[in-house]
């Protein structure tokens, strides 16, 4: 039987010791190396088996030039994109089972971008420096295996000994893990927040007794991110995307906006869509004393110690209804946008600290402006989207729109 092949990426002029060290520990584990230069400077302190100089001209690059130029993040970004090229060719042809990156800021900055190229579910670790003040940020939305190195990589001693040894276990052990079955029922994607919960759990219910395969979304920026990526190599067929809060955090300014990919991708792939306002009536931030001091007269809800809630204003309303109108309005599938009337979240009903109508009605608006002309249909629910009945409308719509069932509105 051929062991596996695990790729260890790093910058092998200032990590060679340690990077001969877990190559070590690899091959203990009943596993093959295959050692890849990221570095652009020093000579490699471990001979590598595919040099700096193929990975800068997988990125059309020259190493030399490279080099020669000095301008290290331009390097960084040569590297990560040429280590991404080598690996998804490995990856393709199967002759790697797995990568492990460790390193610093820079090595961290070339291993997340080439391992971003890989697909779900492929075993990914990165060992760093940066992952207890970064982590979200560096996992880039995929399924990225993240370990803190506790003290520096700079060289071999009890504690980074240790550290590596767990790493390289780890991912001998991940790449030896049994296969995982996949479903042959329908996918969908839902987006869900707290505040939103109960509506998205009970619709998702519905669309699994329909004989859906439902996979939900937390809405927090990395996840939001997570999801658009995923919806076409998971050959999605349906969204229920009922919480929009990220758009939220976009147009304003919070702390969990998921990118300008964020409701586009099942549009341009031609996903049938349910879409609706959960959470648009807030912008999330960290603790209280972190809100900027330019919303010090805002409506404030401290959901907890970790995250405070901002009510979005009118004319944020507005324009967060015509971004989220503009995205959905582009879609080349079936697209149906679901205004809950009575509130887009449990504290925006009637009695809730977020109650705004002003704002909801200048949320609608923008929609409205931005739908006008489109393919995709606006329906009004009257209740707020926890209620029993948004639910029920929400799941019937998209099936209705994704198969031909009934539309019980």
């Amino acid at each position: 039987m051929t062991s596996p092949v695990i790729a260890l990426v790093g910058t092998l002029d200032t990590k060679g010791d340690e990077y001969a060290y877990l190559r070590d520990r690899i091959r203990e584990a009943g596993a093959s190396a295959l050692l890849i230069d990221a570095g652009v400077l020093g000579r490699p302190g471990v001979t590598p088996d595919i040099t700096r100089q193929a990975v800068a001209e997988a990125a059309g690059r020259g190493i030399a030039d490279l080099a020669a130029a000095g301008d290290r993040a331009v390097a960084l970004g040569v590297m990560g994109r040429g280590t991404g090229a080598i690996l998804a060719d490995l990856v393709a042809s199967g002759s790697c089972s797995g990568v492990l990156a460790v390193g610093g800021s820079g090595g961290t900055s070339v291993a997340v971008r080439a391992f971003s190229r890989l697909p779900f579910g492929f075993p990914k670790m990165i060992v760093s420096t940066q992952v207890a003040s970064a982590g979200g940020a560096l996992a880039g939305g995929s399924d990225v295996l993240l370990m803190s190195s506790v003290a520096d990589i700079a060289g071999l001693n009890r504690l980074t000994r240790r550290v590596l040894s767990n790493a390289a276990a780890a991912i001998v052990g991940a790449v030896r893990a049994p296969p995982v079955p996949g479903g042959d029922r329908r996918l969908t994607f839902a987006t869900m927040l707290g505040l939103t919960t109960t509506g998205v759990t009970a619709a998702g219910a519905r669309l699994q007794e329909a004989g859906y395969e439902v996979v939900t979304f937390h809405a927090t920026g990395e996840g939001g991110r997570a999801m658009e990526k995923l919806i076409g190599p998971m050959g999605v067929s349906a969204m229920l995307d009922l919480t929009t809060v990220e758009i939220a955090d976009e147009v304003v300014g919070g702390t969990k906006p998921a990118g300008g990919d964020r409701l586009r991708t099942a549009g341009r792939l031609g996903v049938p869509q349910v879409v609706s306002t959960g959470g648009t009536d807030m912008v999330r931030f960290g603790p209280r004393d972190s809100v900027p001091e330019r919303f010090g007269d805002r409506v404030f809800h401290v959901h907890n110690d970790l995250v405070t809630l901002m009510r979005t204003s009118p004319e944020e309303c507005l324009e967060i209804g015509r971004v989220i109108g503009a995205r959905l309005a582009s879609a080349k599938g079936p697209a149906v946008l679901m205004i809950p009337l009575r509130g887009s979240s449990a504290i925006a009903v009637d009695g809730g600290p977020f109650h705004d109508p002003a704002a909801d009605a200048a949320l609608a608006e923008g929609l409205r402006e931005s739908l006008t002309g489109s393919d995709a249909e606006i329906v009004r629910v009257d209740t707020h989207i926890n209620d029993p009945a948004f639910s029920q409308a929400a799941s019937a719509t998209l099936l209705a729109i994704s198969e031909g069932g009934d539309r019980a509105l």
